[in-house]
């Protein structure tokens, strides 16, 4: 009997894929789930595994052109080679009185208005693994977070998306078929696994063979696949195995470490003119789409302005200490800033406002979004009505949510929903910016370094702190008048930060 493999879905936007190379050979026996070539479309490279255990015939070459359900070859099936597969894997009988004929489809959860799509950034549990309910299965990321995926059944874990493929919301991930327990012979299959791991280890082809994740941070870091000890199926390495990798500490010490060495500082030897390619993560793709389409879908425009920074910053030589001995946390220009955006947005409503469709929302609090700088990029998570907290439980919010960003644990609710933005470039010295609409959101305000520089005051010139700030805006909604205006209005009260306050 032969079995046809064909194209799998890998998401609704993805019509077509190129066969980007062959591990097995066409006459090759392989067995269930082996993986036997990569597939490349234009949002991430995964892999394609056998779905049976018999001789494989190539049907679509290297480079080739598939379309989603065109043929990429076919597996004779054949008792010869089920018969070892089904000697490796002594639990999946076990597996089948348990069984009760059901099949969960687990899907791509919705995860926030404006994610679109996520990226299967890691599994945790192996295909043909027992899960039970709400057991996390594997970890998702998006543009702006990562995210735990729970078992909604309990049954044994079938994979359908790969590691690095992108999916759409509502895009299947896996499927689970649903037993009443647990396998009974589970447990001293798992007993037995890692004494019979280093036997099977060396001759599985999975054995030191790296994810799409995996491969692409040891490129970044330069570490070779041989030089990693896999902890995942059949010693596969596993993102986590590639995050933690360090490069062998002995190498100096070693005659022939120099070798290496030598290979890795050859591209910059002054004179060469070597090129580097690599591939776009599916996250920076994602990233890039979201921005140009701010450009092509809103009528952005950005006005600018000056803040003579001296007051804050007198404020706070004044007061820093005795704010931090009472409240425990650093008095800083963004709560400034925050309480300056509140009041303007309050008088100014539809720079706080957004449009949906062919209505306009207008928001009667003030959810802003901070931008901070974060190891996977730039991320805006949420301060809620700040209209209503104190400077002391602005920085606190500010100094929890940095803290959760730069540990990669912000959750998508903490993330979404904010009415208006401020980024702050000035911290990498950035003199002035037109900075982008954080959609569906309709301004965002820029704030940049601060300079001393000569300034008119009183019919003198004196020397001042002074900061740009540009304040980006969707004119289909906010006019000039209203821009200048908000702006003018946080320039007032950043200068004269007394008016905070008392509210005027």
């Amino acid at each position: 009997m032969s079995k046809e493999m064909r194209v799998p879905t890998v998401g609704e936007s993805i019509s077509e894929v190129t066969v980007g190379q062959w591990f097995k050979k066409d006459g090759d026996l392989v067995q269930l789930d082996e993986v036997l070539c990569e597939l490349e479309s234009d949002k991430a490279t995964f892999e394609f595994p056998s779905e049976a255990a018999g001789i494989l015939r190539i049907k679509a070459q290297e480079g080739d052109t598939v379309e989603i359900g065109g043929l990429i070859c076919v597996i004779e099936e054949s008792a010869t080679a089920e018969k070892p597969a089904a000697e490796s894997k002594p639990s999946a009988p076990s597996a089948k009185p348990a069984s009760t004929g059901e099949v969960k489809d687990m899907i791509v959860p919705t995860v926030g208005e404006s994610i679109t799509e996520v990226t299967l950034a890691n599994w945790i549990k192996k295909d043909g693994d027992f899960v039970t309910l709400d057991e996390i299965i594997a970890e998702v990321d998006s543009d702006k977070a990562t995210f735990e995926l729970p078992a909604e059944a309990t049954g044994i874990l079938r994979h359908v998306a790969k590691e690095g493929d992108v999916l759409e919301i509502g895009g299947l991930i896996c499927k689970i078929e649903v037993t009443d327990a647990a396998p009974a012979s589970e447990a001293p299959a798992k007993t037995e696994s890692p004494a019979a791991a280093p036997a099977s280890g060396s001759s599985n082809y999975a054995s030191g063979h790296a994810s799409p994740a995996a491969s692409k941070i040891l490129a970044e870091k330069g570490i070779s696949a041989s030089a990693v000890s896999g902890s995942g199926k059949d010693g596969r390495i596993t993102k986590e195995d590639a995050i933690s990798a360090q490069k062998p500490a002995p190498a100096p010490q070693n005659a022939p470490a120099p070798a290496p060495k030598a290979a890795e500082a050859a591209p910059i030897v002054p004179g060469s003119r070597n090129v580097r390619r690599e591939k776009m993560s599916s996250l920076r793709k994602t990233v890039s789409r979201r921005l140009v389409a701010v450009k092509n879908e809103t009528a952005m425009l950005t006005t600018f302005n000056e803040v003579n920074m001296k007051p804050i910053m007198d404020l706070r030589s004044k007061f820093k200490d005795q704010f931090k001995e009472k409240h425990g946390v650093g008095l800083g220009f963004m709560s400034f800033f925050t309480k300056a955006v509140c009041v303007a947005l309050q008088e100014w409503p539809a720079v706080n406002a957004m449009i949906d469709g062919n209505e306009i929302v207008y928001n009667d609090f003030c959810d802003i979004s901070i931008a901070v700088s974060a190891p996977k990029g730039l991320v805006v998570p949420v301060i809620r009505n700040a209209e209503n907290m104190s400077f002391d439980q602005i920085e606190k919010e500010i100094v929890r949510l940095a803290g959760k960003a730069r540990d990669n644990k912000l959750s998508i609710e903490e993330m979404t929903g904010g009415t208006f933005t401020i980024t702050n470039g000035g911290v990498f010295g950035s003199m002035m910016s037109t900075p982008i609409i954080n959609a569906p959101q309709s301004a965002i305000l820029g704030m940049h370094n601060i300079v001393e520089r000569p300034v008119a005051e009183n019919g003198q010139v004196v020397i001042r702190p002074m900061m740009y700030v540009a304040l980006s805006y969707d004119h289909r909604i906010i006019d000039g008048r209203e821009s200048v205006s908000f702006l003018v209005r946080v320039k007032q009260l950043l200068e004269d930060p007394t008016r905070l306050l008392f509210g005027v």
